[in-house]
């Protein structure tokens, strides 16, 4: 057997495969013998049909079958060992062309090659927004613990302020629909006024244009589909079932004691030190994530290279469970190119960066998930032991590793983006990092 690798250009080659009679001939007579012991042909007893018959019957079936195995072991092989760095896998250039009653074959493949480029992470500066919880969210944080713990008060008419428990119905949009609501959900000047002073009891019609503060809540508190809530422009009614007031809580020990354990606060300014030290944990997920994704986009936008588009075109249309149309597959190559550049990207700085993940990493990684899960339930020292159990367990099924390995290597990327990128940091509120970030 002999195979020769032709380049096209930088991008594209040919892999001819040469095989010959003397390849595959003992294996196929080997597959032939073993069919002529186990057949059952009728006038024969088994055992012992006679070869001829066997090659007649069965003879070019085993053939096609011995030459294409050969065929894929060396071609993997040969890939393997020359350390070509191909995108997809070869695909057959004259399979319909090939004679299977000649003794020697030749098989030509396409490949498409990865291409060659440089990766510079320091090119163009990326924002990295450290979001912080500023007085005024402090302060409604702070309002809503009191509320949410203070007393509720029974009301016998709506006045500013208050929660009103209700049932929203609508034929036209089939809306029945239990809630409760506070007047400061409503954004609209007229149906909040036909709201103030009604009483348990009463039936208010209220259009739903402008009703809430935002169409998201019309889901929320009406029950629509999403694609209903946006621009919602019907009449509803609401019947009004309960009206409370909260008599917010008192901001004392024993509300403190309830909120973070004995003694851990013991005051309002530690509470909204507390309150801002959480808040902007949970920011920073947000940030990191805001940040991983703009340092994926500018990298895809300044790594420029070539890609064998013809041969992944090519490529995609037959690779899926069904196959695609030229038409389709040019699609799904549009969709699919942005990902894929990136993919190479990755691939590049994850090996010239070694960031790669260890069994010992994926099994620590594993056992400090599983103690965050049972200090839920209570149990907040666990022995070495059952962790070891448990994670050898979680790291039996594949899924579970392929998920905590994709998990930590994004890790990685993240801090080797916060290390190495070039970054500009801004300082924001929750609310102009949303502005900023997302409209």
């Amino acid at each position: 057997m002999n195979i020769t690798k032709k380049e096209i250009d930088s991008l594209n080659a040919v892999l001819t495969v040469e095989i010959k009679k003397e390849d595959y001939q003992d294996k196929v007579a080997s597959v032939l013998n073993n069919y002529r012991k186990n057949a059952n042909i009728p006038g024969f007893r088994k055992g012992h049909v006679p070869l001829g018959m066997v090659k007649k019957q069965y003879g070019k079936a085993v053939l096609v079958e011995e030459v294409n195995k050969l065929l894929q072991d060396n071609l993997h092989k040969f890939l393997t060992e020359e350390k070509l760095d191909v995108l997809g896998n070869p695909l057959p250039k004259n399979d319909t062309d090939i004679n299977w009653d000649a003794d020697d074959f030749s098989f030509e493949f396409d490949l498409g090659l990865s291409p060659q480029f440089d990766v510079d992470v320091k090119k163009k500066a990326v924002t990295h927004y450290k979001i912080v919880a500023d007085d005024k969210m402090l302060d409604n944080q702070v309002k809503t613990i009191r509320k949410q713990y203070g007393k509720l008060i029974a009301k016998k008419q709506v006045e500013k302020g208050d929660e009103i428990t209700g049932t929203f119905t609508s034929e036209e949009k089939d809306i029945d629909k239990s809630t409760t609501i506070t007047t400061e959900d409503i954004k609209g000047k007229k149906q909040l006024s036909a709201l103030m002073g009604a009483k348990v009891g009463d039936v208010i019609s209220l259009k739903t244009k402008g009703l809430f503060n935002d169409d998201h809540d019309n889901q929320k508190f009406l029950g629509v589909e999403h694609d209903d809530a946006h621009g919602l422009d019907i009449e509803v009614s609401f019947k009004i079932e309960e009206i409370n007031t909260r008599e917010m809580a008192e901001l004392n020990q024993e509300l403190f004691d309830k909120l973070f354990g004995e003694g851990v606060v013991t005051s309002e300014k530690e509470l909204k030190e507390k309150i801002k030290e959480d808040a902007e944990k949970q920011f920073e997920q947000q940030s990191d994530q805001k940040l991983l994704n703009d340092v994926v986009e500018s990298l895809i936008e300044n790594t420029k290279f070539e890609l064998p588009k013809e041969f992944l075109e090519r490529w995609i249309a037959v690779s899926g469970e069904k196959e695609l149309t030229e038409a389709e597959a040019k699609a799904e190559y549009e969709r699919s190119e942005k990902g894929l550049r990136y993919q190479l990207i990755e691939g590049k700085l994850r090996s010239e960066n070694n960031l790669q993940v260890s069994f010992d990493e994926l099994k620590a990684y594993s056992k400090e998930m599983i103690k965050g899960q049972m200090a839920q339930f209570g149990q907040t020292n666990p022995s070495e032991e059952e962790l070891d159990t448990i994670a050898a367990r979680i790291l039996s099924n594949q899924e579970e590793v392929k998920r905590i390995n994709e998990q930590l290597l994004t890790n990685k990327m993240l801090q080797f983006f916060k290390e190495n990128a070039k970054l500009k940091t801004k300082e924001v509120t929750y609310d102009k990092f949303i502005k900023e970030a997302y409209e």
